[in-house]
């Protein structure tokens, strides 16, 4: 094995939850409590629903649960459902370093393997830090997405070491697992230009399905390249060279530096919406003459980067577009995940005001970036008035976080939106003591209906 597939597999194994601090084990339940939320969040879109019904025509035995549903699927078939969910209305955990991506993306298959194998508490809580660490880290040695790749590399490698830590592999078996889970499985970030399908959010999600499955294979001696990152034709060849420092098994670890959102858009959209939630009580919407918007190249990038941006046509490019989530927030004064309904996409207010924003990357906050994530806004109105904010830290930041209890607030609001308020106590309990449970199936059962026919 290569160097790299070496220091990953020894990394992995030496990770122990005794070495966890009290602040990385506090921090990964609130990534996991926020992550379920995010699920709930999408689970009646249609998308969504899709993917659960692949899943439920793959039973298997042993299986995992499909969140919020009373059906049991293969694990990797699990992991792909459930992943859709927590992605799909974009309000997830994000980290972002020389690339960015969404570490929360391995949860899914973690979680699956976890309920199969009956582990417990403490070993999702190792499995998820570890992963965190690799995701985070990966993205701190390396920007592939101007090299034409997608962030599902870092989810997949992420992915199958904290999976392989919850099946117990060997570091054999762990090299292999590494081998396995990136040859075969390089994403192209053409996912994530122009219009965006329906794929945009079901490519993490595939990646931690990619994950599981690379994992279950070196359980079972399957082999892998041998030198997958530093042979001929492997990832540095690709890429080209790059030093990947990784944290300390003692830590400190990654997962408290990722940033939690407090609104369904993209992370870069963050900052300018919340300054326009801050203006919009002294704004008519209807007498904006026009809005300027100050950001960071890499937002104006993700999300202002071609005209279709000024005329999304799906909740994917939607929720991505910067003139469209602006414009919802200071017209309706909120942006939720009622605000991407077809209905709202082709709205004649929407559409009139999209057409009087500009998107401008600002060298001054470009070079605040990505150590905060900042963006200002000047609304002209008719009348020749001015008025500006500016958010340089959205709320949810690691350098802004949310407070526990405004995280829990995040969760129950979610569950209520989707009818579950049956459901929402026991399991916030459950997630906040997670590290004492015996088994990670017990509270992932928590999040079950009570009407056998659920889908």
């Amino acid at each position: 094995m290569d160097t790299t597939t070496e220091r990953l597999a020894n990394f992995a194994t030496e990770m122990r939850f005794d070495l966890l601090s009290e602040e990385t084990v506090h921090e990964c339940k609130r990534r996991l409590i926020d992550t379920i939320a995010s699920a709930m969040a999408g689970y009646n879109d249609p998308v969504c629903r899709k993917a659960r019904g692949m899943a439920q025509k793959r039973p298997s035995e042993p299986a995992a649960s499909i969140w919020g549903s009373n059906f049991r699927a293969a694990p990797e078939m699990a992991a792909f459902a459930n992943g859709v969910m927590l992605r799909f209305m974009d309000i997830s955990d994000t980290y972002v370093g020389k690339s960015r991506g969404h570490p929360s993306d391995v949860m899914s298959g973690i979680l699956a393997v976890g309920e199969t194998a009956r582990a417990d508490g403490r070993s999702v809580i190792n499995a998820i830090t570890l992963a965190y660490d690799v995701y985070c880290s990966f993205i701190d040695a390396i920007e592939i997405n101007q090299k034409g790749w997608d962030q599902p590399v870092y989810g997949v490698l992420a992915s199958v070491l904290g999976v392989g830590k919850l099946l117990g592999l060997s570091r054999e078996q762990m090299h292999n697992a590494v081998s396995l889970a990136l040859a075969p499985n390089m994403a192209l970030a053409q996912s994530r230009s122009g219009a965006l399908s329906n794929w945009k959010g079901c490519a993490g999600a595939n990646a931690a399905r990619n994950g599981v499955f690379a994992a279950l294979l070196a359980e079972e001696g399957f082999t892998g390249p041998t030198a997958v990152f530093e042979g001929v034709g492997g990832l540095w060849e690709v890429l080209g060279e790059f030093d990947w420092p990784l944290p300390d098994a003692r830590g400190p670890h990654m997962i408290a530096q990722t940033h939690i959102k407090t609104l369904p858009i993209c992370f870069h959209g963050q900052a300018a919406v919340l300054a326009a939630l801050d203006l919009k009580p002294r704004i008519r919407a209807d007498l904006i003459r026009e809005v300027h918007v100050d950001t960071y190249d890499i937002a104006v990038l993700m999300m202002a980067n071609d005209a279709g941006r000024w005329a999304p046509k799906t909740h994917e490019t939607a929720d991505h577009s910067m003139p469209y989530v602006i414009a919802i927030a200071l017209l309706d004064g909120e942006v939720t995940g009622s605000s991407f309904k077809e209905s709202r996409l082709v709205d004649p207010a929407v559409v009139s005001l999209m057409q009087k924003i500009k998107v401008n990357a600002s060298a001054d906050l470009c070079a605040l970036y990505p150590e905060s994530a900042p963006s200002r806004l000047r609304v002209r109105m008719e009348s020749g008035d001015v008025h500006t904010g500016e958010v340089r830290y959205p709320k949810g930041h690691a350098r802004n976080p949310l407070s526990d209890a405004e995280l829990n607030n995040k969760f129950r609001r979610i569950f209520k939106e989707q009818g579950r308020t049956a459901q929402c106590d026991a399991a916030l309990q459950a997630l906040w003591a997670v590290d004492k449970a015996g088994d990670i199936g017990d509270v992932l059962g928590l999040l079950r209906p009570g009407d056998a026919s659920s889908d």
